[in-house]
């Protein structure tokens, strides 16, 4: 493929999962913005997009941090269409969030079809300390998770536990999933050929 057609190239990304979850922080974080303690809840849907330098390319990624209240399937449902890659979060420190993980790739695949690459990731691990035991999510359940919903969608599945409030492994999350979608781009292309 030649470097021009990548150099011109756009990845939508969808952010879901529960309310609370540090989405939107995650999303700030990678942007730049920073960290809002008292951040409020997305409400339908944010956006933001950012360019990445990838080898000698420039990659535009447009980021859609959806809402994570039931209210807003409906809403949510507009802009899974055209996806790239799927970000599900959840909190490290909220087991109700991590057993709530498979109903998210239940509705992508609902509104998408087969899901395109995906990282899971663990938000909040500044936290992991705080809260008793029986509220963790441990590392290895995470990457259970992400290998189990890997092998059952067949598709290529990322896993990352992150901090949004100190920024640990979010840039590292998008740039791993950044080249995974470049990776895949380039096999259904050479599958065409």
């Amino acid at each position: 493929m030649s470097s021009d057609k990548l150099r011109s190239m756009m990845f939508k990304l969808v952010l879901i999962g529960d309310a609370s979850v540090g989405k939107t922080s995650i999303r700030r974080r990678y942007m730049g913005s920073g960290f809002v303690a008292q951040h409020l809840a997305t409400i339908g849907v944010d956006f933001a997009q950012k360019y990445v330098k990838v080898n000698d390319n420039t990659i535009r990624l447009v980021i859609w941090d959806l809402a994570g209240q039931e209210a807003y399937e409906k809403i949510r449902s507009y802009y899974y269409q055209g996806c790239s890659a799927v970000i599900l979060v959840y909190s490290v420190v909220d087991r109700r969030s991590f057993d709530n993980a498979s109903k998210w790739l239940v509705e992508a695949h609902k509104y998408i079809g087969s899901l395109p690459p995906s990282v899971v990731v663990g938000n909040k691990i500044d936290l992991r300390e705080q809260k008793s035991r029986h509220d963790i999510v441990t590392t290895d359940e995470g990457k259970k998770f992400a290998s189990v919903f890997s092998d059952r969608m067949n598709i290529p599945v990322l896993f990352k536990e992150t901090s949004a409030l100190t920024g640990e492994n979010i840039e590292d999350a998008f740039c791993d999933l950044t080249n995974l979608m470049i990776e895949v781009y380039k096999e259904r292309k050479e599958k065409l050929k």
